[in-house]
């Protein structure tokens, strides 16, 4: 009698443990599963707002990245694209290790004249193709970390394709917003208790460390932010420009011509399919860009904004991978859709929305700094419309309805 009650005893305590794993074990698609994966792979920080909903993952060892946010504490959707493959990886890609990040800072420009992934004389084809280090694979300094802030750095050294070598630090500071800051920096009313909310700022700064001066011959690096998100068959891309300015108003043709049942222009609105399944690439040049962009999934009900530094009359870098274009006569707004290569491998899927830096014209010992902030906001539809119509100039009618 003994030895069966002590048998079952031991399956009860099986029973109880396995039902513990369980419940610890957070839902795929939430920021705890998130948050509980990289804890794994690295020491990262999380930034809270006051009320905890907010949360914000960043990574010393993985490039200073914001890795993803919620609006909804643990149990909330995670925001970013993780590329979960990419960390148990036996030898480092020699192109580029995606490891995803809602936000991660790169150094442009990728081609031309002065670009930083080619080696100089190099033909500028996928096989030559890398990406720098120190934005790639190695890991940043953490200096100090607050639970509202965090600021981080690297030093670098790179040639450029023209042969200059560029001694560089950078800076990253990234925090986590409050309500009212939100509020503040959208120019949005208070959205009430139907429509949750996140947002976080970037500062990121290059330093000339070197002793030679970044110029119109030698080449200047530009910064760049990428924020990589999780599309559904539902999301759409929305980009305001200048409607008014005179040119063109994208490019279309960076990865082959985007099909025009994937593009569409309406009032001053530039709209972009984003389901993760044609890839594509877009640009606006400065004079046509605004200082906003974003999307809106209405599969999750999810509405992104993007708030960046944008100066109209700047020169920015051309990023096209042909060394006899024009250096200076870049794009300053991105947005990208993935979709298989032809192949038919895919690295996601996944679609991003991207600003970058004018040239970073400098002499020894100057900076330059690029602000660019994420929000989004979830819950009620009447709710996210009005915040969409404030800030995009749409309605979430005219988004949803332009791809059927």
């Amino acid at each position: 009698m003994r030895r069966v009650n002590a048998l079952f005893f031991a399956l009860l305590m099986t029973c109880l443990n396995a039902c513990d794993t369980k419940m610890d074990q957070p839902a795929e698609g939430t920021f705890g599963y998130d948050l509980k994966f990289l804890k794994a792979k690295d020491s990262v920080i999380v930034l809270r707002s006051n009320d905890g909903n907010g949360q914000v993952i960043v990574s010393p060892k993985y490039q200073a990245k914001v890795f993803t946010s919620t609006a909804g504490g643990a149990v909330g959707k995670s925001f970013g694209w993780i590329n979960y493959k990419t960390f148990d990886a036996k030898e480092p890609d020699p192109h580029m290790n995606a490891y995803g990040g809602e936000d991660r800072l790169w150094l442009g420009p990728e081609g031309g004249r002065f670009s930083l992934f080619f080696k100089p004389g190099t033909k500028m084809e996928f096989d030559n193709w890398h990406t720098p280090p120190a934005i790639d694979n190695e890991s940043w300094d953490l200096v100090s970390e607050t639970g509202k802030k965090a600021s981080l750095t690297k030093n670098t050294h790179i040639q450029n394709y023209a042969g200059t070598e560029l001694t560089i630090k950078l800076q990253r500071d990234i925090e986590i917003l409050e309500p009212a800051d939100i509020k503040q920096m959208l120019g949005i009313d208070d959205p009430g208790t139907t429509v949750k909310s996140v947002g976080f700022s970037t500062t990121n700064t290059i330093i000339n460390s070197g002793t030679t001066a970044w110029d119109k011959t030698s080449g200047a690096p530009c910064l760049w932010n990428l924020d990589m998100f999780t599309p559904s068959p539902k999301t759409v891309i929305v980009v305001p420009f200048q409607e008014k300015a005179t040119g063109k108003i994208a490019t279309t043709n960076y990865f082959g011509e985007i099909p025009k049942d994937r593009i569409s222009y309406k009032s001053g609105v530039l709209l972009f399919k984003a389901d993760g399944k044609s890839r594509g690439k877009l640009g606006i040049p400065p004079n046509r860009a605004k200082n906003m962009a974003g999307s809106y999934d209405d599969a999750n009900q999810v509405l992104t904004i993007t708030l960046f530094d944008l100066d109209n009359k700047a020169d920015y870098l051309n990023q096209e991978w042909k060394p006899d274009t024009a250096p200076f006569t870049g794009d300053a707004v991105n947005a990208y859709n993935d979709g298989p290569l032809a192949n038919g491998s895919q690295m996601g899927p996944f679609y991003e929305i991207e600003s970058v830096s004018p040239a970073a014209f400098l002499k020894p010992g100057e900076s330059l700094s690029h602000k660019h902030s994420v929000f989004h906001f979830t819950g009620d539809k009447e709710g996210l419309n009005k915040i969409a119509l404030k800030t995009l100039g749409i309605s979430l009618h005219d988004i949803t309805t332009t791809f059927k």
